[in-house]
């Protein structure tokens, strides 16, 4: 909530909101001036989109191409004129194994899809937690974090052919060199001796990446207490 008063966003994506989906804070959010869309799921995951000042109308509740799929991952919306799309990739570890199984399923469903909203030439934001190190300068010098399903080779592929669509990933766009963390570990101080990585992007269709202004991530609030692990990465559209 502080951030949301300090940063004045006019859409907001969230993810990992580890709640059912009547337990989403939504009247606290409306009195901050917020409308909400969500996909709640009991204990983990969930996707969320705010919106200040125009409506966000829902257009999907789930990643298309596995109907078993129950895990709350991804969310849609319309918001004047553009879509949004709020998703939460599969983290993947322990790897190798199911889960990583698991993330790399629904990375070729998402890349399935969205080749679709590419053909469609719809102007489209996918903004979201994808779980996926892009490239070696996205990560503090480590080996510690070799076997991570998130730098794997796998998955770094994955989100490579995923642009190659023709998306632009939106913060690296803006700052193509150094570190662009969004993500700090809790474990091992990694916080304070500033150890983080980028996980949460911004990839935007060719009609949007024209409109790219600014970006950046508000380090602030990663040192607020009880903060997310992650700290609220953003971007600026010319509409």
């Amino acid at each position: 909530m502080a951030w949301l008063v300090r940063a004045e966003p006019d859409v907001v994506c969230l993810q990992e909101l580890k709640a059912e989906q009547n337990a989403f804070p939504a009247q606290a959010l409306r009195a901050a001036g917020y409308e909400a869309v969500w996909q709640g799921e009991r204990s983990w995951n969930g996707v969320a989109i705010l919106t200040r000042g125009h409506a966000a109308v829902l257009t999907r509740a789930t990643l298309p191409g596995n109907a078993d799929d129950r895990q709350a991952r991804y969310i849609e919306a319309a918001v004047n004129g553009v879509l949004i799309a709020s998703l939460y990739l599969p983290n993947g570890n322990p790897q190798p194994g199911l889960k990583f199984d698991y993330k790399l399923a629904w990375f070729e469903r998402l890349i399935a899809y969205a080749g679709q909203l590419i053909a469609a030439g719809v102007p489209v934001v996918l903004a979201g937690d994808y779980n996926v190190v892009p490239t070696a300068q996205d990560i503090y010098p480590t080996k510690s974090l070799d076997d991570n399903a998130l730098i794997q080779p796998q998955s770094r592929e994955a989100f490579a052919r995923l642009l190659s669509q023709g998306w632009t990933d939106a913060l690296r766009s803006l700052q193509p060199e150094g570190p662009l963390w969004t993500f700090w570990d809790y474990k091992r101080d990694r916080w304070p001796k500033d150890k983080g990585m980028r996980l949460d992007h911004f990839l935007l269709s060719p009609s949007m990446a024209e409109r790219l202004v600014d970006g950046g991530v508000d380090r602030w609030a990663r040192g607020e207490e009880n903060a997310s692990d992650h700290a609220p990465a953003w971007i600026v559209l010319d509409l």
